[in-house]
């Protein structure tokens, strides 16, 4: 028997489950960047800096130092999902969810839901990969940190080499050697790496001849020390950015990175419509929009690595 859907889903939880195609892209998720929500079309990010404001002390009045103002816009670009499934596709896994053949811990309570949050666990994906290398003269993506940084003179550039465990704790030393500063030390900075390079600096801290620490790495352990938990590099946190190009890797306060959403604004749609009573067919279709952006805040304190 055909699995039915008792009414067609016209986006009652539309916030829902935007959100959580935006947000359970793991770089947002975890909050490894700042989000801005509700940009229904734009905003503008005000920056400034200040030269040498403090002078001996006297009794006189005289004013000292220059304040720069800049401003960096972001216009959160509109995308959609036009999606059409056959529903005995799906029917298998989501009666298995019902019964509890499962991993998953929260159930769908019906098809429907099950439907339209499957679509949007793609949607993250997706996401997470614009996030950091995007483009948005490609379709269905914006430009993402690591395209927008090449792209921007005032960042602090570093010239990379392939990446592998022989070289990769002397290459993300180079990084964090390029790292201004002002913003050395700040509790918020972190080192974004693409995957093969975080796969490369787990090899090393597990040591074994020229590729690593010693002969048994951290404590010993060899191999078998990293366990799935955090990393860190001189201090400074370690977070795999699932996105990125190989070979590269970009150090910033995540307060100077920002992703910007209009969750809540007009723009935002998701429809599930069963076609079996238009064309009698076991068709679905899912309709989403969303919008998306991201953006540096001050260039100079940013680090590309590429």
């Amino acid at each position: 028997m055909a699995t039915a859907l008792t009414t067609t889903y016209a986006g009652e939880f539309a916030g829902k489950y935007i959100s959580a195609a935006l947000l359970s892209a793991s770089t947002l998720e975890n909050g490894l960047i700042t989000i801005l929500p509700n940009v229904k079309y734009k905003t503008v990010l005000q920056t400034g800096s200040y030269d040498d404001i403090v002078r001996n002390g006297d009794c006189n009045y005289l004013s000292a130092g220059t304040l720069t103002l800049a401003e960096r816009v972001i216009e959160p670009e509109e995308f959609q999902v036009n999606l059409t499934i056959c529903k005995k596709d799906l029917t298998a896994s989501w009666e298995a969810e019902q019964m509890g053949f499962s991993a998953f811990d929260n159930l769908a309570p019906s098809f429907a839901e099950f439907v339209i949050a499957y679509t949007a666990a793609k949607v993250a994906s997706k996401i997470e990969s614009n996030i950091w290398a995007g483009q948005t003269a490609t379709e269905g993506e914006f430009d993402g940190f690591y395209y927008l940084a090449a792209a921007d003179a005032g960042v602090v550039d570093v010239t990379g080499i392939a990446v592998d465990a022989a070289n990769v704790i002397t290459e993300m030393g180079k990084t964090v050697d390029a790292i201004p500063q002002a913003t050395y030390g700040k509790e918020d900075l972190f080192i974004y790496v693409a995957p093969n390079v975080a796969r490369a600096y787990i090899r090393a801290l597990g040591g074994y001849a020229a590729n690593g620490l010693g002969a048994n790495g951290i404590e010993g352990q060899g191999t078998t020390w990293y366990t799935n938990g955090s990393l860190s590099f001189d201090g400074i946190p370690v977070v795999v950015a699932q996105g990125m190009p190989a070979n590269s890797m970009i150090a910033a306060q995540k307060s100077n990175l920002f992703f910007a959403t209009g969750l809540l604004n007009d723009t935002n749609e998701v429809k599930l419509i069963d076609m079996s009573d238009l064309d009698g067919s076991q068709n679905v279709r899912i309709v989403m929009r969303f919008t998306a952006a991201v953006a540096i805040g001050i260039s100079a304190d940013v680090v590309l690595y590429a």
